[in-house]
């Protein structure tokens, strides 16, 4: 699994989680529905760690919180 797809993985969990639709994450973290569905979307490969941290602002929780779950544990390398 990619660093992308793992980061994808925990927003999506943590909405079903909290039963919030991503384009309700969008408007608690003030970013547009686009960038959300952008951000989830398998053929995108990179994520701007800003706009991950206003996720888990909206989501209120810590970067250290989002990140401290097993799918950034067993993360593949990415220097090839």
């Amino acid at each position: 699994m990619s660093v992308k797809d793992a980061v994808a993985k925990r927003f999506m969990d943590i909405c079903y989680e909290r039963n919030i639709k991503i384009n309700e994450l969008a408007n608690l973290s003030g970013v547009t529905p686009s960038t959300a569905y952008s951000m989830m979307d398998k053929r995108r490969q990179d994520v701007s760690i800003i706009t991950i941290k206003k996720f888990c602002d909206g989501l209120d929780i810590t970067l250290g919180e989002f990140f401290s779950s097993p799918e950034f544990d067993n993360l593949e390398q990415e220097i090839k």
